[in-house]
């Protein structure tokens, strides 16, 4: 099967923003890019008796990214069935899968969807959640083209891959961020603040520990400039302050769940994430294992 960008859409303002964003993905991958819409049965069996409505999902998609991106290849692709099993199964062989952080349904407020939470969970291939601001114009440009959310402890090989391809392919330099926490022994509670000297150390070996992570990605992609950032945040601090400032914030993902700190950000996002699968790619271990978290958080 050709190479491809995979787009979930509902029909929604936020299906579209999320739509146009994989397409300009598309467009600078040189991929194919496949709108998918799923379906319910009633829905189809609806569109039998009353063959009146307006132009049917996703055609009325293809037909808008068409006019928008005239050089870009798209094809419309129709699924039946609930939409969070869908997708995933059928993105299996794409590139990567983009949705939104909410459709239509739900309720005001709410920041994130049930089926793009299931969608982020289970699907083996990555999955780029666009928020819902982005279908209300608030995208503007940022300093951090590209962020990269790294447990310098516990490298996660597929989304440092990840991260710094998509760095490589606009052009720009990778931030990447590493949270750290204060030693036990120096806990926020005490009445008094750890010695300077030793607060710097502290500081310096997380710095250390950063540079080492990053080492072979650096090697492996000589011509991306890197900014390491440590930050005395906990991690889901850490990844919803630097969305702010990111045009793609990429974390990792172990098994079937997010973790508490990716899933506070796909919550709080203020830009496009891109959840990455630890054997999406090249295998490797968590990015912010549950190990980790469970000890920062």
């Amino acid at each position: 099967m050709r190479r491809s960008v995979i787009a979930g859409v509902d029909g929604s303002a936020r299906g579209n923003a999320a739509a146009d964003w994989a397409a300009r993905e598309a467009l600078r991958r040189g991929v194919v890019l496949r709108v998918v819409y799923t379906a319910s049965q009633a829905e189809d069996r609806a569109e039998d008796f009353w063959p009146y409505r307006h132009v049917p999902m996703p055609e009325r998609s293809v037909t808008e990214l068409t006019a928008r991106h005239p050089e870009l290849e798209i094809e419309s692709v129709r699924l039946s069935g609930p939409g969070a099993p869908s997708l995933p199964e059928f993105a299996g062989t794409a590139e990567l899968l983009v949705v939104g952080t909410r459709g239509s349904g739900g309720f005001a407020g709410l920041a994130l969807g049930s089926t793009a939470l299931a969608v982020a969970q289970q699907a083996s291939t990555p999955v780029v959640l666009v928020p819902s601001g982005l279908a209300c114009g608030q995208q503007r440009p940022r300093p951090d083209k590209v962020s990269l959310g790294v447990d310098a402890r516990e490298p996660d090989d597929a989304a440092c891959d990840f991260a710094f391809d998509a760095a490589q392919q606009r052009g720009v330099r990778l931030h990447a961020i590493h949270a750290w926490a204060l030693p036990s022994a120096a806990a926020p509670w005490m009445p008094y603040p750890p010695p300077s000297r030793d607060r710097a150390e502290w500081e310096n070996h997380e710095v250390q520990l950063l540079a080492d992570a990053l080492r072979p990605w650096r090697d492996k992609y000589p011509a991306v400039p890197v900014l390491p950032d440590v930050v005395l945040h906990t991690p889901a601090q850490a990844l919803v302050s630097a969305s702010r400032w990111a045009e793609l914030i990429v974390v990792g993902r172990r098994g079937n769940t997010l973790g508490p700190a990716v899933d506070a950000l796909v919550r709080h996002t203020k830009c496009p994430v891109a959840v990455v699968p630890s054997d999406a790619a090249r295998g490797g271990h968590a990015l912010w294992s549950d190990t980790a978290q469970a000890s920062w958080s």
